[in-house]
């Protein structure tokens, strides 16, 4: 039996990071698949790298703000869509070490793999094959018809993607769809992060959708202590409060 962690969209969390590790670790899982936006948004971007490159065994791809830290940090244009995010990015390039930089300018656009007879996708989003077409358009209510349609001639039996920090979970006869919800950014007063664990046994795919509450008071305060650029907007869009 395959069994591994899927997380996503931890968006520079490092304590909501680190609660789902524990976690993990708690459920003896030790293979992770980071499905991408592991930073941008929040402050901790150098601390959640560093946890990331700490776990044993871990696949990352990329999502549009790791993309788009990697451009800020060599002064390239922002990847469609995130032109109006640039001072931020340009803020966290500013602070990241450059050894994390390097890194994820080497993370794909989307892994592949294959446990026995079940073919699996791992990606940020699905919305085109290369990075120009990666993050636009967005269907914004993806449906088990859409992705059965999209994914038609692939044959997935597991397509694990993230970007909407919102959870989508679609099952049918012969593939599951999964997207955990956001690690980072639990949209809503209560500070809770959202991960998934998925089991593959005899050519079927098992999953199991976790919500680990954290302590995200310090985190919070964090935004104003370090000036962060558009942090009133992030605190209301994205975490539904705001500082102490």
């Amino acid at each position: 039996m395959l069994r591994f962690a899927i997380i996503t969209d931890i968006h520079g969390n490092a304590p909501a990071l680190e609660a789902v590790l524990q976690d993990i670790s708690q459920q003896g899982t030790r293979r992770i698949v980071c499905l991408g936006d592991a930073v941008g948004i929040g402050p901790d971007s150098n601390r959640v790298l560093e946890l990331l490159a700490a776990w044993p065994d871990i696949a990352l791809v990329s999502g549009n703000h790791d993309l788009a830290l990697v451009a800020a940090s060599r002064k390239e244009p922002p990847p469609p869509g995130n032109a109006a995010e640039r001072a931020h990015h340009e803020w966290l390039a500013e602070r990241i070490r450059p050894e994390y930089v390097e890194w994820i300018s080497r993370w794909p656009l989307a892994i592949t793999e294959t446990a026995g007879e079940v073919k699996m996708l791992f990606t940020h989003y699905h919305a085109g094959e290369h990075e120009q077409e990666l993050f636009a358009p967005v269907d914004v209510n993806p449906s088990l018809a859409g992705l059965e349609q999209r994914y038609a001639n692939e044959r997935y039996g597991l397509v694990a993607f993230g970007h909407h920090h919102v959870v989508h979970h679609f099952v049918s006869p012969s593939a599951v769809y999964i997207n955990p919800g956001s690690l980072g950014c639990p949209h809503g007063p209560e500070p809770v992060a959202r991960y998934g664990i998925v089991s593959v046994a005899d050519g079927q795919v098992h999953t199991e959708l976790r919500v680990i509450p954290y302590d995200n008071k310090a985190f919070l305060r964090s935004y104003k202590e370090l000036d962060v650029p558009d942090a009133e907007h992030i605190l209301r869009i994205f975490h539904g409060a705001g500082p102490e």
